[in-house]
């Protein structure tokens, strides 16, 4: 099986702006009703006043109304109204007060920004209980914004991703530089899978050949796999490849 390489003369291609939002929150994992609470706690009053509109009008009228419903356009807006540190968290709460279903989200992901595909993903555990949203999450992994991998790699995709892509999605991480705490339940994904643990060997291998450093996330997700680096020619904690 092969496994993803970074673009050759450099170590990833990646936007460059950091993968997690900024206000603390993680809104994948948490409950609509907090991240309210977080937000009614950090907005000014014209940015709470402005979010409590956006609501109001996504309760009125949820789901699809027209072509392009009252809520898609407050997606748009949310940047500007509630801040950077602030827009991922309250765009998720429009999306989940207006009750988006799969082909709703699909849309806004297909039609939207980056950040409101971004938006899209943190919503999909909120609001799609199976797998119709996959399609979604695939292809934010097929980008090179380190934001959007991130937010495909979370609870949803953790539940529905299948064995293979999701072992390449974790080589992704490694290799652009997402963190794999931002990987949700990587933990046990990734515990005794030894096709994950020569992934992660081969790729260390290819560093260390190539005079790179071995990302330190990867000899953590290699301990969880249940294999350990072994003594080579390139030092004691070096993983290698496939034994001969």
């Amino acid at each position: 099986m092969t496994h993803p390489h970074a673009p050759a003369g450099q170590d990833a291609d990646t936007t460059g702006r950091p993968a997690a939002p900024g206000d603390g929150t993680t809104p994948a994992v948490t409950p609509p009703a907090e991240l309210r609470r977080h937000l009614a706690a950090r907005l000014d009053g014209a940015a709470r006043a402005w979010l409590d509109q956006a609501l109001d009008e996504a309760t009125a009228h949820p789901g699809t109304h027209g072509p392009i419903s009252v809520w898609e356009l407050r997606l748009a807006e949310a940047g500007r109204r509630c801040g950077p540190d602030h827009a991922d968290a309250a765009r998720v709460l429009i999306l989940h007060t207006a009750h988006a279903d799969a082909e709703a989200l699909t849309r806004v992901y297909h039609q939207g920004t980056a950040d409101e595909r971004r938006a899209v993903l943190h919503a999909l555990p909120h609001l799609v209980p199976g797998p119709e949203a996959l399609p979604l999450v695939e292809d934010a992994l097929r980008t090179n914004d380190t934001r959007l991998v991130a937010a495909a790699l979370g609870p949803y995709g953790a539940r529905h991703l299948g064995a293979h892509a999701w072992r390449h999605a974790v080589l992704k991480c490694l290799f652009t530089g997402v963190a794999l705490d931002l990987v949700a339940d990587l933990d046990r994904r990734a515990r005794g899978d030894a096709e994950l643990a020569r992934m992660l060997a081969d790729y260390a291998a290819e560093r260390t050949a190539a005079g790179r450093t071995v990302p330190e996330d990867l000899h953590r997700v290699l301990a969880l796999t249940g294999s350990a680096p072994t003594q080579g020619a390139d030092g004691p904690d070096a993983p290698h490849g496939k034994e001969s």
